[in-house]
């Protein structure tokens, strides 16, 4: 490792990015290396199984591609399998991405990781860690690192586990913060499913069944462009993904759709009850055919 390379920052609470600042889990200190992430960015932990199936690496591809064109950051634990695969994705995407690491900022790191490790600073993301210099990578280190993989990240997708993996530790930190668990259901005979599918089954998490409905599942909306408006997405778009509308929110967005509504018009320009448009109002919003930026005029702004 070159003096360059061992180059790092010191960060205390108040500069922690993403939503760390906020987070009881937040460490007294973290050190980093590569880029900090804009303030407006929104941490997706992805963590998974080292011994994933073999299809793993074309879901969680399937799963960070969905992530294009927001402000994610892929936040994960460097590790073999779904953590290196979503790493990987990210790169190859264009999505920033966040590796903590459990162990000392310049305890080297060999192997494939060590590579990664430096493209993933190379494509503008970072490596992350509470422990200082040289400090070994302990056993008792990883289930403390995944507080900070959750504390990072608005949203927690588990991705491939055994019923009783190292995942299921953000999983739970995620849990404690109530923050959202995202799981991707797999055979019942399958071992790498089996955290998912025991967390789905027990109710503590939402179910991703399309991994390219990621994106609307979570809640992310599109970037906006230079007229502060989010890119157009369409009804088919919206179905492709799995995202079926209720049909109150169909008849809205195709009666205004290209236009902008304060609710008062809305009220005045159809039939249904406030507290249905509202509740409308947030199933489109959610979809991304609609947005808002000051609550107060709707824009429907849906592609044809």
């Amino acid at each position: 490792m070159t003096d360059k390379d061992r180059k790092y920052e010191t960060l205390e609470p108040s500069q922690y990015p993403l939503s760390l600042k906020e987070s009881r889990l937040a460490p007294p200190r973290l050190y980093y290396r590569g880029t900090l992430p804009s303030s407006d960015a929104i941490g997706i932990a992805m963590v998974g199984t080292r011994r994933p199936s073999s299809s793993a690496r074309e879901l969680c591809r399937r799963l960070v591609k969905s992530l294009q064109g927001t402000r994610a950051v892929v936040v994960s634990g460097l590790a073999q399998g779904i953590d290196s695969y979503c790493h990987e994705a990210a790169i190859e995407y264009g999505i920033p991405t966040i590796a903590v690491v459990a162990q000392g900022i310049n305890t080297r790191i060999h192997g494939d990781r060590a590579t990664l490790a430096k493209r993933i600073i190379d494509a503008g993301g970072g490596i992350m860690t509470e422990y200082e210099e040289d400090f070994p990578a302990f056993k008792g280190n990883f289930p403390a690192r995944n507080r900070i993989i959750s504390g990072l990240s608005r949203a927690t997708v588990l991705v491939q586990s055994k019923a009783k993996g190292g995942a299921l530790i953000t999983a739970d930190y995620c849990l404690q913060e109530n923050k959202l668990l995202l799981a991707i259901p797999g055979d019942f005979d399958s071992e790498a499913a089996g955290g998912p599918n025991l967390y789905l089954d027990q109710g503590k998490a939402m179910p991703i069944f399309l991994p390219e409905s990621l994106r609307t599942v979570a809640g992310l909306p599109k970037i906006q462009n230079e007229r502060n408006e989010p890119e157009a997405i369409s009804l088919k778009q919206i179905e492709a993904i799995g995202c079926n509308l209720s049909s109150d929110a169909l008849t809205l967005f195709k009666q205004f759709n290209g236009f902008k509504k304060t609710f008062q018009e809305l009220q005045n320009e159809c039939n249904f009850k406030p507290s249905n448009i509202l509740a409308i109002l947030t199933e489109l919003e959610l979809s991304g055919l609609v947005h808002t930026p000051d609550n107060f005029q709707f824009y429907f702004n849906g592609a044809t």
